[in-house]
């Protein structure tokens, strides 16, 4: 017997409790159904009882009510943490699993929450992992251009030496927020909305394995880049002590700083638990056939970069913590002067932050792999070893840390195993990039695609900014340049010219998937060749600036540099502006574009067999895997579907039951 979706009528949603149950209730008020209104009732709630605690423990401690010191505001952060909480209860997000733990009955209609009607339900709690993906997406998108107008501020300052519009601490502020913009809730989350969409599809599931708990990392992330930009408007202004925050300058800096500890642990907990979603759903709920040597590249990525997500994401947030007590309760971790250990704070940062780089760029390679082998219409060169070199970056990524310290004042005998590693996890990079290369090698390359062309630019960019990791990596060299606009350069070449082109690449590529649309393909090109001359225009100079001396994070520079700093700034507008026309065809052709066939990139992977966009559940019945993703030219199917020849629609159901009655497969629907 072949799996059914369960069926839905669009009116469920609005029905209440008793009303699905036969009966004839009233639905009850907006204020105590799930929701907004309840949501912002709850929210008020919320930031009022965490005001509250912290008034009376204050008066019950005989302190004054209100500490206004530089780091205190104990009235204003604990609100900031119990208010976002609230909203969360009143939209509904812990109502199944509250009703569960206290016993009550359960919803008659388990899939009311799943699916989306209207653009209204992109608004609400939705368990439905088409309808999260495109929550990320567009959420991730919005801070997305936020931080790229801060990054605008920043290019119009630098265009000449002087104060020319801004001061030190605003400036301060500016490359921070943008920072912490672009790696927390954009580089970071995008990719999971990206996997949220397309892996079950890929997987052959009907959900991900948590859909609730799924639901909920994303309602956490609009709250970390609020935390982000409403630091702006606390006193002392927003946080100004970079994105990696470094104590003691964090841990005295003004209240904005608290802000940026609050906005990275809403961030790092939707990030862990996407990555435990993800690994129960990719490990367990595979279509029957789907070993994991016929797993996709994208789904290997995203297994490997849940894996370092789990083991790396709670350094971050533990010290986070850490400076956040540093500043509210005086606990004096990274206090010299009062027997705290000033280094042990980057230690921990960036046993976290350079796995980070690595979340930030695996599932990037997924996609690239994907886009190559598709548009190449050839099977991926050294497949096994691709997926062999993910798992062994995860592997090599803890190893690698104190690189980021060669000049921090560590114990110098450790400088030379941290440069063997760093040096050593190029290894498996490479074989990616050797690999897609000879994957391209004679295929049938279509350069008129616009994701074809982003993966392009991205290999391209890439290598130089693997070559510049490599150099930074040796100590002399990274010695010289430490700090300056060098590393600056290697960055963005690392995480824009690298993460953010995959990701176009990957919007590009699945955008008709999606929305069921087709793009302008005219104005995709004319994205890519803007965004890749503005990257290369923006970037490339900042290595020779750094090599001359021009250090980074500073509001004026000498004179000398001023040229390139110009050259540097038009490029930088021209890169902006061309984000402009990404969005304008996203939107437009979201709305007005010819509508997508199933497969138009002729795609072998499962996401490809279904309708575009595809059905409420996925799937009709289970599909049967019965060969490689990428056999392309060998006439043998990636997957069976429902009324294909061969298909065994009773075998499948079965197989897929006795993985479920193992344990294996938890149910879809109901997590």
């Amino acid at each position: 017997m072949a799996f059914q979706a369960p069926v839905r009528h669009p009116s469920a949603r609005a029905t209440s409790g008793a009303a699905r149950a036969g009966g004839e209730a009233p639905a009850p008020s907006p204020l105590r159904r799930a929701g907004w209104p309840r949501a912002l009732l709850w929210s008020l709630i919320g930031g009022g009882l965490g005001f509250g605690l912290v008034i009376c423990l204050r008066a019950i401690s005989g302190l004054e009510l209100f500490q206004t010191d530089m780091t205190g505001y104990p009235h204003v952060v604990v609100p900031a943490i119990t208010a976002p909480l609230g909203f969360l209860y009143g939209l509904g997000c812990f109502d199944y699993w509250l009703r569960w733990a206290r016993g009550a009955a359960l919803p008659g209609d388990e899939h009311a929450e799943h699916g989306a009607d209207t653009w209204r339900d992109y608004l609400r709690f939705n368990t439905d992992h088409k309808v999260i993906g495109v929550q990320y997406l567009v959420t991730t998108f919005v801070f997305f251009f936020i931080g790229g107008a801060l990054a605008m501020g920043i290019r119009a300052e630098l265009a000449q030496p002087g104060a020319q519009i801004v001061g030190p601490g605003t400036y301060n502020g500016l490359f921070s927020v943008h920072a912490a913009l672009m790696i927390f809730v954009f580089v970071i989350p995008v990719f999971a909305g990206i996997a949220n969409y397309v892996l079950p599809l890929m997987l052959g599931a009907p959900d991900m394995a948590f859909p609730r708990l799924n639901a909920l990392s994303f309602w956490l992330l609009p709250f970390a880049g609020l935390m982000f930009l409403v630091s702006f408007l606390v006193p002392g202004g927003a946080f100004d002590a970079g994105w990696t925050g470094y104590a003691p300058l964090s841990t005295g800096a003004p209240l904005g700083q608290s802000f940026f500890n609050l906005g990275v642990q809403f961030a790092g907990a939707s990030s862990i638990m996407a990555a435990l979603n993800f690994l129960v759903t990719i490990l367990t709920m595979r279509a029957p056939g789907m070993t994991m040597w016929r797993m996709p590249l994208l789904a290997w990525a995203n297994l490997a970069t849940s894996i370092l997500v789990v083991g790396a994401t709670p350094f971050i947030a533990g010290v986070q913590f850490m400076v956040l007590f540093d500043r509210l309760l005086h606990t004096n971790f990274f206090q010299a002067a009062f027997g705290g250990d000033v280094l042990s704070y980057q230690h921990i940062f960036w046993f976290y932050s350079h796995p980070a780089v690595y979340i930030m760029m695996l599932p990037g390679f997924g996609i690239i792999s994907e886009v190559v082998s598709t548009h190449a219409r050839k099977p991926i060169f050294g497949y096994r070893l691709m997926a062999l070199s993910l798992i062994g970056i995860v592997v090599l990524s803890y190893s690698v840390w104190a690189h980021h310290m060669f000049v921090s004042g560590m114990f110098s005998w450790l400088r030379v195993p941290m440069m063997l590693t760093s040096v050593l996890i190029a290894v498996p990079t490479g074989i990616k990039i050797f690999s897609w290369l000879a994957t391209l090698f004679l295929g049938v390359v279509q350069t008129r695609n616009a994701a074809l062309l982003f993966a392009l630019g991205f290999i391209c960019s890439f290598v130089v900014g693997g070559i510049s990791g490599v150099m930074v990596a040796l100590v002399p060299i990274d010695i010289y340049v430490t700090d300056s606009y060098f590393i600056v350069a290697h960055i963005h070449y690392v995480l824009f010219a690298g993460s953010v082109f995959t990701i176009f690449a990957g919007i590009y590529h699945w955008f008709p998937k999606i929305t069921g649309r087709m793009y302008d393909a005219r104005l995709g090109r004319l994205h890519f060749w803007l965004t890749f001359v503005g990257t290369w225009g923006t970037f490339a100079p900042m290595h020779w600036l750094g090599m001359q001396g021009m250090p980074r994070r500073v509001v004026d520079y000498a004179d000398q540099f001023a040229d390139w700093n110009l050259v540097v700034s038009i490029f930088g507008f021209v890169l902006g502006a061309a984000q402009l026309i990404f969005l304008y065809n996203a939107i437009v052709s979201w709305r007005f574009g010819p509508r997508a066939p199933a497969n138009p990139w002729r795609g072998r992977t499962i996401e490809w067999l279904v309708p575009s966009p595809p059905p409420r559940f996925n799937f009709d019945a289970i599909p049967r895997v019965v060969g490689g993703p990428y056999d392309f030219g060998t006439g043998t199917p990636h997957a069976l579907m429902s009324g294909d020849d061969g298909y065994d629609g009773a075998q499948a159901s079965q197989r897929a039951g006795e993985r479920q009655a193992a344990g294996r497969v938890p149910e879809a629907t109901k997590g």
